[in-house]
């Protein structure tokens, strides 16, 4: 079993919509577009949470360039264990509950395997498809990772949740 640190790097986004949950007198609704306008991740992975700020940036193209870290033990559990990560897309609203968006499923078992084979693996940014309730799709999101294989234990203190400057 190898004991390691998941970081992930959530890049940025590209034509993130809110299409289906749209709340009567929300002024985002009126935009054509219908662009989520203040969108922000929920990052699962097994019984770790981790929340990202607010993406910056405005249109079809958002960034945030926030990086997470996860406790990772591999392999876990036995061969039932699914290795994934889901990135629960959301939108902001300042007067209303924030809205669902869609999310991305990364299955990250590879990662592991030969993370935890050479002691590191890094892997470049990528795209992952936001899918709605619906099953259709709702722009895409861009996510690389690191594993690092730790051998005197766990780290201690990995990041959860920044502090989100000027978040309105």
């Amino acid at each position: 079993m190898a004991n390691g640190r998941l970081e992930v790097l959530l890049v940025e986004a590209q034509g993130i919509r809110d299409r289906d949950k749209c709340i009567p007198g929300c002024l985002n609704c009126l935009n054509p577009c219908n662009l989520a306008t203040k969108p922000y991740v929920h990052i699962l992975y097994g019984e770790q949470e981790r929340t990202s700020c607010v993406a910056k940036g405005k249109g079809n193209k958002r960034e945030w360039n926030e990086k997470f870290a996860f406790e990772v033990k591999y392999p876990d559990g036995g061969e039932d264990r699914v290795y994934k990560i889901i990135f629960r897309v959301m939108d902001q609203h300042k007067f209303t509950d924030d809205v669902f968006v869609g999310e991305s499923t990364v299955y990250v078992k590879d990662i592991l395997s030969i993370g935890a084979e050479k002691g590191k693996l890094e892997v470049q940014p990528r795209l992952y498809r936001v899918v709605q309730s619906d099953k259709s799709y709702s722009g895409e999101i861009s996510v690389a990772f690191t594993f690092t294989k730790i051998k005197d234990g766990i780290e201690e203190n990995p990041e959860g949740r920044k502090e989100c400057a000027n978040q309105e």
